[in-house]
């Protein structure tokens, strides 16, 4: 069952019916991170993780999601708040609405990656990684885009 939260005009859900895909979708295609990422893997992704949605009203003006095993760790990722609605206090609700939801607690591990966004993520607990060394990854930064990739090719 979908949990919801309010403040004020502002709501948080995690019901995935409830999610603006056409949203999303464009503010990720437009970000650092997921550029270029086809509509068909956002929407993939999510129904594979636990959404939460922001909403002014009944617009769509923010987002995040974790993927989990629900037992051990989680990854959050796609955080986003509609520049338009910065600066007031969204992002660290929408945070600290995620920490707090019953299901990921007694998790062992959170882990995310941000390029600009440290500062908010440290409001709610996150920190830099206690051994970077033990950290690996297979990282391919233009598979949206590139010939065979998940995307279409670059012209």
């Amino acid at each position: 069952m979908p949990n919801e939260w309010r403040r004020g005009e502002y709501m948080i859900t995690t019901d995935p019916k409830r999610i603006d895909l056409d949203v999303v979708h464009a503010t990720l295609t437009a970000s650092y991170w997921a550029t270029g990422i086809p509509r068909e893997l956002v929407a993939r992704g999510i129904e594979h993780s636990l959404p939460f949605s922001l909403y002014h009203g009944d617009r769509q003006i923010g987002f995040a999601r974790i993927i989990s095993d629900y037992a051990t760790f989680a990854y959050l990722a796609d955080v986003f708040v509609l520049p338009e609605h910065r600066g007031r206090g969204l992002g660290v609700w929408l945070m600290e609405v995620v920490v707090a939801h019953p299901t990921l607690q007694g998790l062992r591990r959170w882990v995310l990656l941000t390029r600009d966004a440290h500062g908010l993520y440290r409001k709610v607990g996150f920190k830099e990684l206690s051994a970077p060394d033990r950290y690996m990854e297979l990282w391919e930064p233009n598979v949206y885009t590139k010939p065979g990739g998940s995307g279409p090719a670059s012209p």
